[in-house]
């Protein structure tokens, strides 16, 4: 897995939290020893919002963004198979102060939000998508699975 710092400075924390996050995705979904990598760029929301607007056509900053390399079905062959050669499952970029600000509205840690925004762009990459509710629900369980796994799930309200 490769982490580009766009921006903004290198931040160790950053790169260990998102590695482990990204290892652990990688391993629910039977991906590890497949060969796979990812591409992951922290960045400003300024540059966020340039790529946004050239790949999407939608000149606004944003949380997430990511750029899948497969269809579903190819990811499926990948899950089934393995591949000999190294494949670039996709691209995450995330905007650090969104992520941020993100965190203080929804009253959670910063880790939390940033871990979030890497298994959520993940399972784009891997095909989800949230346009549906039901489409939304299935995503949310997994993300929810996974973030419960490094311990940043979501809090229950009571």
């Amino acid at each position: 897995m490769e982490i580009e710092f766009k921006g903004i400075r290198k931040n160790a924390t950053y790169s260990k939290l998102v590695e482990h996050v990204t290892s652990v995705c990688i391993e629910t979904e039977s991906l590890d020893n497949k060969n796979i990598d990812m591409n992951i760029i922290l960045t400003t929301p300024e540059e966020i919002r340039k790529i946004n607007k050239k790949f999407r056509g939608i000149d606004k900053e944003t949380d997430v963004l990511s750029f899948p390399m497969f269809e579903p079905k190819e990811i499926r062959k990948i899950k089934k198979n393995g591949s000999i050669t190294p494949e670039i499952l996709g691209d995450i970029i995330v905007s650090v102060e969104q992520v941020k600000k993100q965190a203080a509205e929804y009253g959670h840690s910063f880790e939390r939000e940033l871990a979030y925004m890497i298994v959520h762009g993940f399972y784009h990459c891997l095909g989800y998508d949230h346009m549906t509710e039901e489409d939304k629900c299935k995503m949310r369980k997994k993300e929810e699975a996974v973030l419960s796994k490094v311990g940043l799930e979501r809090k229950q309200e009571k």
